[in-house]
């Protein structure tokens, strides 16, 4: 082995890579077991990455999951990878085609944040900063990306926010939101009537890779001076699921034929 080779730091990216989306949670013991550690060992690598900030107790005995330290590696990745560059010139399309601000988000625990926006003719007053978070369950985008979460990642998410209400329509029912996701998932499109911010809706739809993991969320931002909330979804649904289908293409995505 290369003497420079850091046995501790491959230690504790196993650590960290031993998460996947279906094991979201996991103890020391387990680790021990899949990394042929002592128990010891495996809860010293522990310590010293929860005293880092890329690991916390989830309150359910000997337990650990990831923080949102480790989130914002992956944003740092993603942001100067290929979906932002994949996506910029369809959002300038979508962009001069709606006359409408469209963007292109993640999921970041609890927010969404931008990562790349082109700004509409029709947008005075409205926020279009890059790298802009809002909560997630009162976004079209949030909610887009929730309703594709895996149902145990979901559920814990949903289970620690708070339903703050923003503006008039913001929805602060569990329940009320749980129907909406539902309905996001089966059509692939997420409405904001006035849940953010007074006077702006929105429209979003995901994008995916080629594994079919929905990685992002293109949207359309509006004021309801410039469009009312039936024409958004009538009149910009087509273009918005074309472009951020043309962008799923991009990534290596196929729909199925079935």
């Amino acid at each position: 082995m290369d003497s420079k080779f850091s046995q501790s730091l491959d230690r504790g990216l196993a650590v960290l890579s031993s998460f996947t989306p279906e094991r979201h949670t996991i103890s020391t013991s387990e680790l021990a077991d899949e990394l042929d550690i002592s128990r010891s060992t495996a809860h010293r690598y522990v310590t010293t990455l929860v005293a880092l900030g890329y690991l916390q107790a989830d309150g359910h005995g000997n337990r650990y999951r990831l923080t949102l330290q480790v989130t914002k590696l992956g944003m740092s990745a993603m942001s100067s990878t290929s979906v932002r560059e994949h996506a910029r010139s369809y959002l300038k399309q979508l962009s001069r085609e709606t006359r409408l601000t469209a963007s292109l988000a993640v999921l970041d625990g609890p927010e969404i944040v931008y990562l790349e926006r082109m700004r509409g003719l029709r947008q005075a007053g409205l926020d279009t900063r890059v790298n802009a978070r809002r909560p997630a369950y009162c976004t079209a985008a949030g909610k887009v990306l929730l309703a594709h979460l895996p149902a145990a990642e979901q559920k814990d998410l949903l289970g620690a926010m708070r339903l703050t209400r923003r503006a008039l329509n913001t929805l602060t029912d569990p329940r009320q939101l749980q129907a909406q996701l539902e309905q996001a998932f089966e059509s692939d499109i997420a409405i904001d009537d006035q849940e953010l911010a007074p006077g702006v809706l929105g429209l979003a739809t995901p994008v995916r890779m080629a594994n079919r993991e929905v990685i992002a969320a293109v949207d359309l931002v509006a004021s309801i001076t410039a469009v009312d909330h039936e024409d958004l979804l009538d009149s910009f649904s087509a273009p918005l699921l074309r472009v951020a289908g043309q962008i799923s293409a991009r990534l290596g995505y196929r729909r199925s034929e079935s």
